[in-house]
């Protein structure tokens, strides 16, 4: 495990040594083997339960059954992996907009799981279905949010989050801004953190207890990592980077599009599920524009908000075919910066370079002080 030299992230009674939180990514991108290769090198690994019914038990007529069985076994798989030296954490991300998520939130507490990171859309609702247990992280792009979520935990289940996830505009995936908003100065990592940290603050004296606040959304080399923290964030989370790692758990044809992905490659679209998404452009992603796919079928109705008749494609068909390597009926969310991967690496080597990276951009400003 490599020596940051920071204090751990604490969610609820978990401890991540190194405040590095691997983004959960679905469909099928990081389940058990990115997850637990992550939480082993102290971090926190985190399965994305998107899709993961019809990935695992995809012939179970029980939508809820292989919801519950999946989950089940892809938690108990990942930590199984998980190497004795001081390990990280083990997360579940579950997307509030998912059609089962009560489901999911109840079988990933029972399960076991350290804690649960939910976004895309506000998940009021998320104490009502896990146990006290379990860590719960929202994931939200705001201050507005920060506080009606807590408002609302707090009146309901009396209880307040035990972090809280920024993404800003330069993630990858679904986003939870407008195109708009997108290159706004106003809406950048760095100024969203300035204005979510005094609601935090106040927040973390009102529970007696630190809150960490956990910045992601374009986040890829140790120098931003050091820059992130030095602004008053308590983690980062990271996704783009782990996806060309050995242990992510998506096809070689799917790291791959990352490798030879360009810049101009990257764009946003807009996704059935009626948000603006990031993602790297292709041939498949231009037919649907021009109106030549659509689903045949919806035997899972996976998110509320996806609107089957009038949709392009089914998102979590296109995803998981992507994540087998058939990107010609798929295609891949990236993050901003995602153009600069240039190879697959293992998750302890992209670690040490973090951590290189992390300590010359803080001897840089410790150099700066004393000249």
């Amino acid at each position: 495990m490599f020596d940051f030299k920071l204090p751990p992230l604490i969610l609820g009674t978990s401890h991540a040594p190194v405040p590095i939180v691997q983004g959960g990514m679905g469909v099928g991108i990081s389940m058990q083997n990115l997850a637990a290769a992550v939480a082993s090198e102290g971090g926190v690994g985190v399965i994305s339960a998107a899709g993961i019914g019809m990935l695992r038990h995809p012939a179970e007529p029980d939508h809820q059954k292989a919801i519950r069985e999946s989950l089940a076994e892809e938690i108990a798989a990942a930590r199984a992996k998980i190497v004795s030296h001081a390990p990280g954490i083990l997360g579940v991300n579950i997307m509030t907009a998912m059609s089962d998520f009560a489901e999911m939130v109840k079988a990933s507490a029972g399960a076991g799981i350290d804690v649960i990171f939910s976004g895309a859309g506000l998940p009021l609702d998320l104490p009502k279905y896990a146990s006290s247990a379990t860590a719960l992280v929202p994931i939200v792009s705001s201050a507005k949010a920060v506080k009606m979520i807590s408002r609302w935990w707090q009146e309901k289940y009396r209880r307040l989050p035990d972090g809280f996830v920024l993404e800003g505009p330069k993630a990858g995936g679904h986003l939870g801004f407008s195109r708009a908003q997108l290159d706004d100065p106003e809406f950048s990592l760095e100024s969203l953190v300035g204005k979510l940290r005094p609601a935090i603050d106040e927040l973390e004296q009102k529970a007696g207890r630190a809150i960490p606040l956990i910045a992601g959304g374009g986040v890829f080399s140790g120098a931003d990592i050091h820059r992130i923290l030095s602004l008053g964030a308590s983690a980062v989370q990271m996704a783009t980077r782990f996806v060309a790692t050995e242990e992510c758990d998506a096809s070689p044809a799917f790291k791959e599009a990352y490798v030879n992905c360009r810049q101009e490659d990257i764009t946003i679209i807009q996704s059935p599920v009626g948000m603006p998404g990031r993602a790297i452009d292709n041939e498949f992603l231009r037919r649907a524009k021009a109106g030549e796919t659509c689903p045949k079928s919806c035997p899972w109705h996976c998110i509320t908000t996806c609107k089957v008749e009038s949709s392009p494609y089914c998102i979590s068909a296109a995803l998981l075919a992507a994540c087998k390597g058939r990107l010609d009926r798929g295609f891949a969310f990236v993050g901003a910066n995602g153009y600069l991967v240039n190879g697959v690496v293992t998750v302890h080597q992209l670690f040490e370079t973090l951590h290189r990276e992390f300590t010359a951009a803080a001897s840089a400003v410790l150099r700066g002080e004393h000249e």
